[in-house]
């Protein structure tokens, strides 16, 4: 259907006469006629009776109204949804209770007037793609994954630099310490189900697990955080990692401990990754408030992938 049309016909019954319509619409009067006609021809009926005093509308023209302005209106939401300034920020997360979603919260906060529509890809090839076709127009990511490098176009600036900690039920053996350093971990098991093979936060754990001894064990369904903590708070030999701004709730009962690892401090590089050309007027917003809420890499001796270290910045 011809939407010019449509809007000719909707234009001509709020002015009242083809004349006025022709005047609001900056066309003669002919080119009223004929939007129409066509409309008409198409539809297969007579929106207009057309009489000495002007036109009036039929019953179909009068049925037909309703579903004219929705068509009108779908059609301008259709563009304001990919019209940058307009359309919500669709940005990446790896997941909605991570402490990346609290950097989003944050911005949120700061500009409640922009729109942001938050989602969850599977990894990092998997958002960057979406970047380079448009599907998304920011994500935080880990930079790169072994021997890949960013694609042409794509951008990359650190946002946040987490350290871990390890986290125990209270019969652990670390349970009670203050700190724990990686080498302690040698042959110790940590629990990780939710690590997905070919995954950029897996391969980060892989390599952690690989330079100190220990054991990552993804085996297992992945039934979500709950369950993961019921399972560390009675075990005496499983534990896991989380990062030091994850925000977690458990029972008082379980009595869980977040014990820092030190010497060195490993670190979870978080950055944000953009397309260079994408003109989203919110983009630049969202990259100046992380740029100047990021504190910095920690102090003291901290250890990271080499193949996840920030570019410069």
């Amino acid at each position: 259907m011809d939407l010019t049309a449509v809007y000719t016909f909707v234009t001509a019954v709020d002015e009242g006469q083809f004349q006025e319509a022709a005047t609001s619409l900056s066309i003669t009067p002919q080119a009223v006629s004929k939007r129409i006609a066509v409309l008409e021809k198409d539809l297969g009926v007579q929106l207009f009776s057309r009489t000495a005093r002007g036109a009036r509308l039929t019953i179909d023209g009068q049925a037909f109204l309703p579903h004219a302005r929705a068509l009108l209106q779908a059609e301008e939401r259709a563009a304001a949804s990919v019209r940058p300034g307009t359309r919500p920020l669709r940005v990446d997360v790896i997941g909605r209770q991570l402490s990346l979603a609290g950097l989003l919260r944050d911005f949120h906060r700061a500009h409640p007037g922009i729109e942001l529509d938050v989602v969850t890809l599977l990894d990092s090839a998997a958002a960057i793609a979406a970047i380079r076709s448009g599907t998304i127009d920011a994500t935080f990511r880990a930079v790169t994954m072994p021997g890949r490098q960013l694609p042409d176009g794509i951008e990359a600036t650190p946002v946040l630099d987490e350290p871990l900690h390890l986290f125990t039920g209270p019969a652990h053996e670390f349970a009670a310490a203050r700190k724990v350093t990686p080498a302690q971990l040698a042959g110790r098991r940590i629990w990780m189900p939710g690590n997905v093979p070919g995954t950029e936060w897996a391969a980060y754990y892989d390599e952690l697990a690989t330079v100190f001894g220990l054991t990552i064990d993804s085996i297992g369904p992945d039934f979500g955080i709950e369950p993961l903590l019921d399972t560390i708070a009675s075990s005496s030999t499983l534990a896991t990692f989380v990062s030091e701004q994850t925000p977690l709730v458990w029972p008082a009962g379980h009595d869980l401990r977040r014990i820092p690892l030190h010497s060195p401090i490993p670190v979870y590089p978080h950055s944000l990754l953009w397309r260079t050309d994408n003109p989203h007027p919110a983009l630049t917003a969202l990259r100046t408030h992380l740029s100047s809420a990021y504190p910095g890499r920690p102090e003291g001796d901290i250890w990271t992938p080499k193949w996840a270290q920030h570019p410069p910045s």
